[in-house]
């Protein structure tokens, strides 16, 4: 066999191990999530008999009545046959339809409503918070025991230990009430303003945009950059950087080509499983703000026990996380053969 061949056998066969393998985490986190969410306390229907009685008096037989007309689910049937049927509609292709959230719509329909939000708003924090992060840490690191060093890694301490939805509220009321910028803290856009591809909608996103960006970013950007000072710090002391320096390198050349990409090589899993993390969007954050994201929304399946948009969602951010994971091993593959060969 050739040596080229050798390679595509080679490489072949981990490709289909890690795929086999992130089948196999998909089938069993969809699994485990359908039971866990059925073990939650009450469920759909007793939440809005509950809602009907308390809001409009009705009677517990008359709000019953009205909630086996309105919902399309059966959970009197035994929990394995709930789950046989789970299965199959996925296998199908279909979701379901909210039980409570939105009676009677694709449960699709619901989520592609919310996720254009959050990939939009997360995407945007989470790269602008890894990129701030590494820059400062590697210059920390070039810089490690001087004023800016200490600084900033004090910061960066401090804004990783206080909780995402914290700094939020902070941010409400410090900036939101005192300077009367109330408004453009809540949802994504302002009320009757009429979506469109025109330069005043564009605006005003950003304008709401902003308090959940920079709270996303304060939140993050510490972890990345205390992480990329440490990565840097180490590769400052290898040996191909001396042997580098003496063969009298460009110092441009070695921060970039031997020091910044080594160092950055570390962090890409940990961006990997952030990327995943996108498409689940900032549950607490996304509260606070009133963000129309599927943070939001999945806080709102969740109080609702909308069984079907909870699964939905969290089949989403398991697919979605188990992929990135699968095109992370994949580059660090393609960058040390002996990543395939340990595999």
């Amino acid at each position: 066999m050739s040596l080229k061949n050798l390679l595509r056998a080679v490489l072949g066969n981990y490709l289909f191990k890690r795929a086999l393998r992130a089948f196999g985490i998909i089938v069993a986190a969809s699994t485990i999530t359908f039971f866990i969410i059925r073990l939650m306390p009450s469920n759909p229907i007793e939440i809005f008999i509950n809602q009907m009685m308390s809001a409009y008096g009705m009677s517990y037989e008359d709000a019953k009545a009205m909630a086996l007309a309105l919902f399309t689910i059966d959970l009197d049937k035994p929990l394995h046959e709930q789950y046989f049927e789970y299965v199959t509609n996925i296998i199908r292709g279909n979701l379901g339809t909210s039980i409570s959230i939105s009676p009677g719509t694709p449960v699709m329909n619901v989520v592609t409503a919310f996720l254009p939000w959050t990939l939009f708003s997360v995407s945007i924090s989470l790269f602008s918070s890894f990129l701030l992060g590494i820059t400062l840490g590697m210059i920390a690191a070039y810089r490690r025991g001087g004023i800016f060093d200490r600084v900033v890694s004090t910061v960066a301490a401090v804004t990783s230990a206080i909780p995402g939805y914290l700094l939020g509220i902070l941010i409400v009321v410090f900036i939101g009430v005192r300077f009367g910028l109330i408004n453009y803290m809540r949802g994504a856009y302002s009320a009757g303003l009429t979506p469109g591809f025109n330069l005043p909608f564009i605006v005003d996103v950003f304008l709401h945009l902003a308090a959940p960006f920079t709270t996303y970013v304060l939140s993050t950007w510490g972890g990345w950059m205390l992480s990329m000072k440490a990565n840097t710090v180490a590769v400052l002391g290898e040996d191909y950087v001396t042997v580098a320096r003496a063969k009298g390198l460009p110092e441009g050349r070695i921060r970039t080509q031997y020091v910044g990409r080594n160092a950055m090589l570390p962090l890409f899993t940990s961006l990997a499983i952030s990327l995943g993390f996108i498409f689940g969007g900032s549950t607490l954050i996304e509260n606070v703000f009133v963000y129309r994201g599927v943070g939001r929304l999945l806080w709102s399946s969740i109080n609702a026990r909308d069984y079907t948009v909870m699964q939905a969602v969290f089949l989403i951010i398991t697919i979605s996380v188990v992929v990135s994971n699968f095109l992370a091993d994949l580059i660090y593959s393609l960058i040390d053969p002996r990543v395939r060969v340990g595999g």
